[in-house]
């Protein structure tokens, strides 16, 4: 289960601070007759994955209601660096987001940590090339522009394959852009390839004009998917933070057992809709997906491994420490 990867690119298309802060927005879920004193914000779903079922189906608010808790939702599931920002500014408690996102936003002195990990995308991220465009392997990226989210998934899985390959960084133009932005980028063929993952190839794949040059399982990618809590909300309420985990779990479970049961649960129609060969491409993507589950001393190593990778590459202009910023879950009480 993971916001980043199974919610159409019109649902993901977010960048301010404001989508993820604003009280407008903000819809909160309630079992009646509880006792739920604690609020616990989550950006809203949209129209896939666990949370968004959840929030239909009441499943969520049933389960947080148990120790006391509920929903408000806030704004629209993005990007991970704004939604850092909002833990930081105490506008958030909970987001999903990428390692490689994660490192970067750890630099900014963090007011979140993470509690969950679902193991590496092996097939639905990576570098998408046009159909017929000549790039049949990643040395013939020299001298050719990708598209790359600056410190994400994007610029990670270029600089991963890159270096697989043997490819000096720095023959290769790095294009960035904002992830909702780079569709048109790429089909406009103002960029040779884009370095991607499942929000947005799903699409491109589904489309049947582009195809994976190299996916996260041949370029060896470390990208977990986290899930992040604002440490001050950790700390006053672990019970919370222990169920939310217990539902996610239990939640990504199902979703690999039957994905499509997960796509489009409030609407099968319009801009958040999948439909036809897309919606097929993200039934296969999550039925290889992970699940989500705790971290473990093993996770965190290859998290390092990242940070270590990230400051060679220049990325970042040190190598960012993970482990104080990872919570055992488990062991919360």
């Amino acid at each position: 289960m993971r916001f980043a990867r199974t919610v159409p690119a019109a649902l993901a298309a977010v960048t301010a601070l404001t989508l993820l802060t604003g009280c407008g927005t903000s819809q909160a879920d309630t079992t009646d007759g509880a006792d739920t004193s604690v609020t616990v914000r989550i950006p809203d779903p949209g129209n896939s994955g666990v949370l968004a079922l959840g929030k239909k189906d009441g499943s969520l608010a049933k389960a947080l209601a148990k120790v006391g808790a509920k929903v408000a939702w806030t704004g629209s599931a993005g990007p991970f660096a704004p939604a850092a920002q909002a833990m930081n500014a105490d506008k958030l408690d909970i987001a999903i987001g990428s390692i490689t996102s994660g490192i970067t936003s750890l630099q900014q002195n963090p007011g979140f940590k993470f509690f969950t990990a679902t193991a590496p995308d092996p097939v639905g991220e990576g570098i998408l090339v046009k159909n017929g465009s000549g790039i049949d392997r990643v040395q013939d990226l020299v001298g050719k522009k990708v598209a790359v989210n600056q410190g994400g998934t994007g610029e990670y899985l270029l600089l991963k394959a890159l270096d697989k390959a043997g490819v000096p960084a720095d023959r290769v133009e790095r294009v960035y852009l904002q992830a909702d932005q780079t569709a048109a980028v790429f089909n406009a063929g103002q960029v040779d390839a884009w370095a991607s993952w499942a929000t947005y190839s799903v699409a491109e794949v589904g489309g049947g004009k582009a195809h994976f040059l190299t996916d996260g399982q041949q370029i060896g990618s470390d990208n977990y998917s986290l899930t992040a809590v604002r440490t001050g909300f950790a700390d006053q309420h672990p019970d919370v933070v222990k169920a939310l985990y217990a539902y996610l779990h239990d939640g990504s479970v199902k979703e690999k057992q039957d994905p499509a049961a997960y796509l489009n649960v409030n609407t099968d129609a319009g801009p958040q809709a999948l439909t036809g060969a897309a919606k097929q491409v993200q039934i296969d993507y999550t039925g290889k997906d992970g699940t989500v589950e705790p971290v473990t001393d093993a996770d965190v190593r290859r998290f390092q491994e990242v940070a270590r990778f990230y400051a060679d590459q220049k990325v970042t202009p040190t190598e960012v420490d993970v482990t104080p910023y990872v919570i055992d879950v488990t062991k919360l009480s």
